[in-house]
């Protein structure tokens, strides 16, 4: 015979039950995986024209840095600036870093030693196609569907073309963060600052036209003020 409490403990369990599963239902999709569109995209261009492969040795080491404190799932290129920069060719090193930490601190030597024979082989470039780059880098990061999308450009900022290529296009840079790195100034600077206050404009305007963020950090020796 069935008594008042058996009926209330027989509901009760029945109610957990129900709510048991309901639990499950809404949670069986979740995974400790970063969903796409949450982890980081950064392309890193390195110039490597005239004097300036001399700082590329700074950027190995910001290279390190940067490789020991992304994360699963994280998207990173090198790529180096050149006379056309506009090219899958000029990527130095590229990962998606695995979800599993042995995969991704593989995948971290891996990158690191390819930086190292970068530098060490490096051949200095006669022109500076630093626009080309910028663009080669948004079609890069949109593709890999990131959710935070970063250009960093180590370079004086100084452009120059061979003859023939055009770079006068309006970047699109909605959802992204630009910034120069060891923006150096050149010996024409020192007899006319005003040129480099000049280009520091010049890029600033383009990139917030464009919809993006601009910065410039010049002091490597703080990497924690990078947008990463």
């Amino acid at each position: 015979m069935k008594t008042p409490l058996t009926n209330l403990v027989a509901s009760s369990r029945k109610l957990a039950l129900l709510t048991l599963g309901s639990l499950l239902l809404l949670t069986g999709g979740c995974s400790d995986t970063p969903s796409e569109g949450y982890s980081r995209g950064i392309y890193l261009l390195l110039d490597t024209s005239g004097t300036y492969t001399k700082e590329l040795h700074k950027a190995q080491q910001l290279i390190n840095y940067m490789l020991a404190i992304l994360e699963p799932g994280d998207t990173f290129a090198v790529a180096r600036i050149d006379s056309g920069s506009f090219s899958e060719k000029d990527i130095v090193a590229k990962v998606v870093l695995d979800s599993r930490p042995s995969m991704a601190n593989k995948q971290k030597r891996e990158f690191a030693a390819k930086i190292e024979n970068f530098v060490s082989g490096i051949k200095s470039s006669a022109y500076t196609d630093i626009s080309g780059g910028i663009l080669q880098g948004v079609e890069y990061l949109n593709e890999a569907k990131v959710g935070k999308k970063t250009i960093m450009i180590y370079s004086d900022l100084k452009e120059e073309l061979p003859e023939g290529y055009v770079r006068n296009f309006d970047l699109v840079l909605d959802g992204f963060t630009v910034q120069a790195l060891n923006v150096t100034k050149l010996r024409a600077d020192n007899q006319n600052p005003q040129e480099y206050l000049d280009r520091l404009t010049t890029w600033s305007e383009k990139v917030v036209e464009g919809g993006g963020n601009w910065s410039v950090i010049n002091d490597l020796d703080k990497p924690e003020a990078l947008t990463l």
